[in-house]
């Protein structure tokens, strides 16, 4: 099994920072994309930024040059960086990653969810 653990959502204003992290554990034997989507109350997930285990990023046009995704692959762990952030930031903020297991099948895994809140 495997479980992806989010932290570091809460309350920010305007213009503020704040930085997400989620740690992967479990039965893994190489983690390829991992990633982090968002969601608003009555809409569907929406991509933020991913990155490969090879580095490269992809992005939603709306976070360009605010977030900043990375990942320490000793860890597990990927990490996004929020800066200059907006009112319209505010969602409920999902890690994702593609995992392989010890017989190289590939699963989607998504974690719980943790909430960001920017105010005006």
């Amino acid at each position: 099994q495997v479980q992806l653990v989010e932290s570091g959502g809460g309350l920010a204003q305007s213009g503020g920072s704040l930085r997400l992290s989620c740690t992967a554990s479990g039965s893994i034997f190489s983690i390829a994309t991992m990633g982090w989507y968002r969601q608003l109350p009555g809409k569907q997930r929406e991509l933020v930024e991913t990155i490969t285990d090879s580095g490269s990023t992809n992005y939603a046009d709306s976070v360009k040059g605010r977030f900043t995704i990375s990942r320490d692959n000793a860890k597990n762990t990927v990490y996004l960086q929020m800066n200059n952030l907006k009112s319209e930031d505010t969602a409920v903020y999902y890690c994702n990653a593609q995992i392989y297991n010890r017989q190289m099948r590939l699963f989607n895994y998504w974690g719980k969810g943790t909430q960001v809140t920017v105010s005006s």
